[in-house]
């Protein structure tokens, strides 16, 4: 049987397409552990091969390894630049928020520096439940509209935790100026409360990126990071679901990824990933999807585990210690 292509989605009014997986790049910069520079190239290298030509990333993660490492493997592709998406972000730096028109102009310099590109194709406000909204809307947004025009970027994003901050930012901006939306832990099996904008935001022809179907680590085997802002009882229903699926030879992971995956509505997954072996297992979780659908017998076990939790949140922002 031939392995199906990663499919390709639209994302919004941009006309970009998108792979159904995004590569998400904070792993690159070591975020969640160690991750050489080989295995940070030979990851960008594989997943590209696999069909996935969407990758994110920001100076926030690994104050700006990440940026640094995507843009070797990025280089290392060797392909003409219209064959990848590439998205970063500005606001959000070790040194903390600023959304302020100067910082983020200089941002971008200083992001096609280390990606070793010319432009990127989306520029996103990174978190902006920690900035001012309204200065976003009035100073922020309108200082990215200045870089689309001299050709840095090609699209302007916003991202951040609580749905909210979408709707306050695009009911104040002109139709069209903001192209893209970027949720994340907001539709996975354990929370799916983005569902409930989409309608909206198709209306205002956005486009959407879904990060974190594994919830920060909660759908996974291994349990999340220890600084994981979920209460204790979401993290004990989800381990609870992760050794039942494991009791039955499942992976909680590929479930949840095939959860996210199989909302079409949603442009692309983005998930982080460091290895080659990530990468491969991501997107067999989307190829096998495609060819034999979604395994309903163990997500309906899943789902009844977690529905005592269903779509708990946790305060913004992920809070390290």
């Amino acid at each position: 049987m031939a392995v199906p292509k990663l499919e390709m989605r639209p994302l919004g009014n941009t006309g970009l397409k998108l792979s159904s997986v995004g590569f998400g790049a904070s792993p690159l910069g070591s975020v969640f552990g160690s991750v050489s520079e080989s295995d940070a190239v030979a990851s960008v290298l594989e997943a590209f091969r696999l069909g996935i030509n969407f990758f994110d990333t920001s100076p926030y993660y690994g104050a700006t390894l990440s940026e640094k490492m995507l843009g070797k493997g990025l280089k290392a592709l060797g392909v003409p630049r219209s064959e990848y998406i590439v998205s970063t972000k500005c606001g959000r730096y070790r040194e903390g928020f600023d959304f302020s028109a100067e910082r983020v102009t200089k941002s971008i310099d200083e992001s096609l520096e280390r990606l070793q590109l010319d432009y990127v194709d989306i520029f996103q406000c990174h978190d902006i439940e920690f900035g001012s909204l309204d200065q976003v809307v009035n100073e922020t947004i309108p200082a990215l509209q200045k870089l689309k025009e001299a050709g840095k970027i090609r699209f302007i994003g916003i991202t951040g935790l609580p749905l909210q901050i979408f709707t306050y930012v695009l009911d104040r901006v002109p139709p069209g100026t903001v192209d893209v939306i970027l949720s994340y832990c907001h539709y996975s099996i354990n929370d799916s409360t983005l569902e409930d904008l989409l309608p909206y935001l198709k209306t205002k022809g956005v486009g959407i990126i879904s990060a974190s179907p594994l919830a920060m680590g909660l759908l996974t085997e291994f349990g999340p990071p220890e600084w994981h802002p979920a209460s204790p009882e979401l993290k004990s229903a989800c381990q609870a679901a992760a050794v039942y699926c494991k009791e039955k030879g499942k992976n909680i992971s590929k479930l949840a990824m095939q959860y996210s995956l199989s909302n079409k509505d949603i442009s692309t997954v983005l998930v982080g990933m460091n290895s080659v072996k990530q990468v491969e297992e991501n997107v067999a979780a989307a190829t096998e999807l495609a060819l034999f659908g979604k395994d309903h017998e163990t997500l309906a076990e899943v789902e009844a585990i977690l529905k005592p939790v269903k779509n708990q949140t946790w305060p913004s922002g992920i809070q390290r210690s």
